[in-house]
């Protein structure tokens, strides 16, 4: 029986490209989105050719709609291989964040990832498998300026992928985080030319990384090749942290 993979944020750059690396190996997809309908139902569309891939809406900032998406998954076989790769950030300095952005920030990237491992997460348990796989960034471990809620969120990312480790680990259940450096993606848009060869300067490979060198870290954490590992934060970052 094919093994679901769920992925969140899965119509971008990256989660587009880990879908496409995880339905190349004959996995099932559930393709999570909220705003991207249309690259969700394109990239699941494109995904039928070669396995079954289904599209779920789910607003992570939304506790209800959390409950509402895990409930199809459930219905669909539950997940097997989570990835919590949905991510937001806005660029300013931080007295310039209201409340309500702060908020926003810290339940997409944070909270919006543990209600729906919460949700998803008996499953796993019932099967006595499972991988758990969050999306972080170099952020979480340097901190940036004029991201400080992004930081602070794939921070508290990396301390919860460390603490479930531990609990589900006698469960057969691996939990890890993945937490990329520059990317060539869209979410640097906003980043000034300047910063961006900054980056690169300072990154020991010089240069960006792609989704798809990513995508192939966390298809290796999610085979039986990295069965005994657990509680990580693996940087795919060119060196930089």
């Amino acid at each position: 029986m094919k093994k679901n993979v769920v992925i969140t944020g899965g119509a971008g750059s990256i989660g587009s490209a880990i879908a496409r690396k995880f339905a190349e190996q004959g996995y099932r997809l559930i393709v999570c989105y909220f705003r991207s309908k249309d690259a969700a139902c394109a990239l699941s569309s494109e995904l039928s050719d070669i396995t079954d891939a289904v599209p779920v809406c789910c607003n992570l900032a939304d506790p209800r709609s959390v409950k509402d998406a895990a409930k199809v998954i459930e219905s669909l076989g539950g997940a097997d291989i989570l990835i919590n790769n949905a991510g937001e950030t806005e660029i300013k300095v931080y007295c310039d964040f209201s409340d309500e952005e702060i908020s926003k920030i810290l339940d997409i990237n944070l909270k919006g990832a543990m209600l729906f491992t919460k949700a998803l997460l008996p499953s796993m348990l019932s099967k006595k498998w499972g991988r758990i796989i969050n999306i972080g960034s170099m952020w979480g471990t340097m901190g940036a300026s004029c991201e400080v809620p992004y930081s602070a969120a794939k921070a508290g990312l990396i301390g919860f992928t460390k603490a479930l480790a531990k609990e589900v680990g006698p469960s057969g259940i691996t939990v890890n985080c993945v937490s990329p450096g520059l990317i060539d993606t869209p979410m640097n848009e906003g980043i000034d030319p300047d910063s961006l060869k900054a980056i690169k300067d300072e990154t020991p490979l010089c240069r960006a990384g792609s989704p798809g060198e990513v995508a192939e870290v966390v298809r290796f954490i999610a085979s039986e090749a990295a069965s005994f590992v657990t509680g990580q934060n693996i940087g795919v970052d060119g060196g930089l942290t």
